[in-house]
């Protein structure tokens, strides 16, 4: 279903979304529908058709990432593994990662070069993953201190040498990745020049506690910005000697955030609605604009028999749609760029109502006066 400022995207029946994905020209769609299968869709026209169905997880999936150069997925669960598939001929086949983990694999995202992949678990410690030719298989190295608690979110900063994480233990970090065996040695950032395999290149504490949901680089790597279970959104810039500035809200909290632009930032959660903020020059957050604006629909009038059937299936009267006046009618877990960092032509989200859901800047910038994705 499709409306002027969206589409929406129903495949599973009201079933839980954990994680969705991408190929790289945005016509096929992978979601774990709350299980240990990964459903492949891919679009005919207007409709959406299941072309695939993965199976090789011996328990739930819970994230996933496509790779927009190789179109490897790569996928991670509870079952402590992650697979590599390839498509080749219409056929999906897994490669098995050796991870090195007695802990959930939470989170998982491809490289900017897709050399690599971070996987971050319960394990307190984040696998650095690559492709060994001598051997022909995925190994991993292990970045383990600081970290305390579990890891629930991993981005790569574009240079594909730091990785950000997010982590229960109310912290975000930044570690260098560099790899010697396989990579050029990388060039100083504004994060630092030390970057050698596992240095810890920043660690910010999450506002007032709570854990750090989601964390993402903006499209310069410069600065970061992560949300937290204390309904707080915070980001911190390199630039500015890692300044950090929060704001916590009075709303319920996020659970995903992704920057769009240098200074435009989406977040998303317990709320069922993407939310925009704004980081300035002057290193300042602002909360801008609620994205999904849904008209509320008229009570009308309703005949006896209606309200008799409303009684029976509610004990009210009220005859009116009681769900929320929102796309999303539960949380908003996860959501993603639909085009590169920072050209990107819109966000999708995906959440416990089973809905997938694109949103496209242009489409949104006309539909809300005053609203723009800068």
């Amino acid at each position: 279903m499709a409306s002027r400022d969206k589409e929406v995207i129903d495949l599973v029946d009201s079933c839980a979304i954990t994680c969705h994905a991408w190929n790289g020209d945005y016509t096929k769609l992978a979601l774990c529908p709350n299980s240990n299968v990964v459903l492949v869709f891919k679009k005919s026209g207007s409709r959406w058709e299941q072309e695939a169905v993965l199976r090789e997880h011996g328990q739930r999936v819970l994230d996933m990432d496509w790779g927009v150069k190789t179109n490897q997925l790569v996928t991670c669960g509870e079952d402590r593994n992650a697979y590599v598939w390839t498509c080749e001929k219409g056929e999906w086949r897994p490669m098995l990662v050796l991870l090195r983990i007695n802990r959930a694999a939470t989170c998982v995202r491809w490289s900017p070069n897709e050399k690599k992949f971070a996987v971050g678990c319960g394990a307190r410690l984040i696998s650095i993953c690559y492709f060994e030719d001598e051997q022909d298989w995925w190994v991993s190295k292990h970045i383990k201190k600081p970290i305390r608690s579990t890891v629930l979110s991993v981005d790569w900063h574009p240079n594909s040498y730091l990785i950000a994480a997010g982590s229960s233990d109310f912290k975000a970090r930044v570690f260098s990745t560099y790899i010697r065996e396989m990579e050029e040695k990388p060039a100083a950032t504004a994060w630092g020049k030390k970057g050698t395999f596992g240095n810890l290149m920043a660690e910010f504490s999450n506002g007032g506690g709570g854990w750090v949901h989601s964390v993402s680089f903006s499209p310069s790597g410069n600065k970061l910005v992560w949300v937290g279970h204390d309904a707080s959104i915070s980001v911190a810039n390199a630039g500015s000697e890692q300044a950090v500035a929060t704001i916590k809200q009075s709303d319920l909290p996020f659970l995903s955030c992704i920057f769009t632009t240098e200074s435009s930032i989406i977040a998303s959660g317990h709320d069922c609605s993407p939310f925009l903020f704004h980081f300035d020059g002057s290193d300042k957050l602002t909360a801008k604009q609620k994205l999904d604006v849904v008209q509320a629909k008229s009570a009308g009038t309703s005949s006896a028999m209606d309200k008799f059937r409303s009684l029976d299936k509610k004990a009210t009267t009220d005859t009116t749609d009681g769900g929320r006046q929102s796309t999303h009618q539960n949380s908003i877990i996860d959501s993603r760029l639909v085009g590169a960092r920072g050209a990107a032509k819109g966000f999708s989200t995906a959440g416990v109502d089973g809905k997938v859901v694109n949103w496209t800047f242009k489409a949104l910038e006309s539909s809300i006066s005053g609203l723009k994705f800068a």
